[in-house]
């Protein structure tokens, strides 16, 4: 059954359009994703669907008596309130509680209880200086509450934990409701929808499917795309041949050739090359073997600890991700490697050639009159890639996705993702050798975080990554610290997703084990977390997985290993020939070095090889 029907709607900004003649059938029941290049026009669809925004032409037809609840980017509480008057306040009131004092004190006690299941508590704290993951779930909490029929949610993961992000996917899951909504968050949509609409060049295209699935049909719309382009500029020579004749020559011709060749003209501007766009710009600067230690750090907020006798040393080429709740310290942490928040205690050792690059949450203050280009212009006048070219910022910015029409863009006309992607191009321009980044992930479009993966799975500095982003951090990370709170942080190897499974198997296995035997004393949670360090200590071994920097370098191990052992046989071929030997001090030389390169890279393959 059809709840929503879009028929012909189109939608412009200024001179630019976003989407035009749109037709879209919606069926009840249907989890739909959102996907687009930042800037395309994801959240004004969504906002016209809520009735929030108005469109230039076509017709919305929602079906009889279907509630509606919207999920904005952006949280807007009345500030001085407490949390729980706060959201009885935005939230809308379903007809069956408003009939009694008992009917409302039954809305608000399940306001509280879905508050709960979210993660906030103390319903009663003010909104005031709440962080942006406290209002994202006070948000969520007043667009469910109601249990509506069609859900729009724009960008519902965003300042989300990943325990929340979690729970949310299962309550979507499980939800009856219609669902349309925005996210780069690829294991959110994997999980959650069974459609990807797709807004591309004006168009949008609906798959039916999970992501995975319209990742597969979208890579063959694209090579579709490609073919047609090579058909159209060969016919469009030819046309162009019979254009370049005089006039004379093509009178006779009819007009419809003519009226032909200016729309082959048209077709041909078509531009694919955002497709093959790699972020693979900047050598990352030399770095030295010393990378940082930590020594005794310990840090606290009154009774709230952050880190306690936190001591690690960092390794060249490392890349470690940062998890834990909200709240937990996680921004505090490299804030205070980067001398940005003192710690109590203890001290950081930096190595002399490590050179940062910081990305925040919070992002850099751009001049918002100026255009993009001027922008960055001001910072360098030239940048340079990892194979020694040099580029203007105008070649620069394409590598992110900013045609040359959209660098003269206005800073305050662009999208909040167009912004953080503008951050990201000048946090990478300057060729840091260790990057930081603190939730990377947040208001970037699957395009633009497809780029970043495939940079940092390039990039040979070293890098700390705080994401609630599982996929992201699955892609990139070597290990992962776990803040677990009161200044706990466990160092675990592996990615999200191994750290998932372990603590999934952990959890089954004290299941179990209370099940069939129950508690002697007070002592339980001292027990229950000596029990985990012990099974993480004494857990058995498991088959070994490797990170795709290792992947990429065992590859290359197997291909220089042939090779050195290929140059090593000629070398002994020709001593062994008995034939005079031109050089032979310079051979004998090269040899020997062949030997210890050739120990050196056997051992490092068999580090990477054992256990698989």
């Amino acid at each position: 059954m059809i709840s929503l029907q879009i028929e012909n709607l189109t939608k412009s900004v200024g001179d630019r359009l976003l989407f035009g003649d749109v037709t879209l059938g919606v069926n009840e029941g249907d989890k739909i994703g959102i996907i687009a290049k930042n800037g395309a026009g994801k959240s004004t669809f969504l906002r016209i669907l809520a009735g929030k925004e108005d469109y230039d032409s076509g017709k919305i037809t929602l079906r009889n008596g279907l509630r509606v609840a919207y999920l904005d980017q952006d949280s807007n509480f009345t500030q001085g309130l407490p949390i729980i008057e706060a959201c009885l306040e935005q939230a809308p009131v379903p007809e069956e509680f408003q009939h009694s004092e008992e009917d409302a004190w039954k809305y608000r006690q399940r306001m509280v209880q879905i508050l709960g299941q979210l993660g906030i508590d103390d319903a009663e704290a003010p909104v005031d200086h709440q962080s942006g993951g406290q209002l994202k779930r006070m948000a969520i909490a007043c667009a469910v509450i109601a249990e509506p029929d069609i859900l729009l949610l724009d960008e519902p993961t965003n300042h989300l934990d990943i325990k929340v992000i979690e729970w949310l996917e299962s309550y979507l899951q499980r939800s009856r409701a219609t669902i349309l909504m925005v996210t780069h968050d690829r294991y959110f949509l994997d999980r959650v929808c069974n459609k990807i609409i797709e807004i591309d060049r004006e168009q949008m295209y609906a798959f039916e499917g999970n992501y995975n699935y319209y990742l597969r049909r979208r890579q063959e719309r694209i090579e579709a795309m490609g073919a047609e382009l090579a058909r159209v500029k060969n016919t469009l020579r030819r046309e162009q041949e019979w254009m370049n004749r005089q006039p004379q020559a093509r009178a006779g011709k009819a007009k419809y050739r003519i009226d032909q060749y200016y729309d082959l003209k048209e077709r041909s501007r078509i531009n694919l090359s955002e497709r093959n766009v790699n972020l693979e710009l900047n050598k990352a600067s030399y770095i030295g073997n010393k990378i940082f230690e930590a020594e005794g750090i310990s840090k606290s907020f009154g009774d709230k600890k952050i880190l306690d006798d936190f001591t690690y040393t960092f390794a060249r080429g490392e890349k470690v991700g940062i998890i834990g709740p909200n709240g937990v310290g996680k921004s505090t942490f490299i804030k205070m490697l980067l001398g940005l928040v003192p710690q109590d205690k203890g001290q950081w050792n930096v190595g002399e050639t490590v050179r940062f690059g910081y990305y925040s949450q919070e992002g850099i203050q751009f001049d918002e009159n100026k255009k993009v280009i001027d922008a960055v212009t001001e910072m360098t006048e030239e940048i340079v890639t990892s194979d020694g070219a040099r580029l203007s910022p105008m070649q620069f910015l394409q590598h992110f996705l900013f045609s040359v029409p959209d660098q003269q863009k206005y800073i305050y006309k662009l999208s909040g993702g167009e912004r953080r992607r503008l951050y990201l191009a000048t946090v990478l321009m300057r060729n840091p050798n260790f990057l930081i980044l603190d939730e990377p992930t947040n208001d970037l479009d699957i395009v633009t975080l497809g780029l970043l993966e495939d940079y940092m799975a390039r990039y040979k500095g070293c890098a700390i990554i705080v994401s609630h982003d599982r996929y992201f951090l699955d892609n990139i990370v070597d290990h992962i610290f776990v803040m677990e709170g009161n200044g706990v942080v466990k160092d675990f190897p592996g990615n999200y997703s191994d750290w998932r499974a372990f603590m999934q198997q952990l959890k089954a296995e004290e299941t179990s084990k209370s099940s069939n035997s129950k508690p002697s004393d007070s002592n339980n949670d001292k027990s229950s977390t000596q029990d985990t360090e012990k099974a993480i200590a004494n857990r058995p071994p498991q088959k070994k997985r490797l990170s795709y920097k290792e992947q990429r370098e065992l590859e290359a191990l197997e291909t220089e290993l042939e090779a050195l052992n290929a140059e090593k046989a000629e070398l002994e071929a020709l001593f062994n020939s008995g034939a005079q030997i031109d050089d032979v001090a310079n051979k004998a030389a090269r040899y020997s070095e062949l030997k210890e390169l050739l120990d050196e890279k056997e051992m490092r393959w068999l580090e990477l090889t054992d256990g698989l």
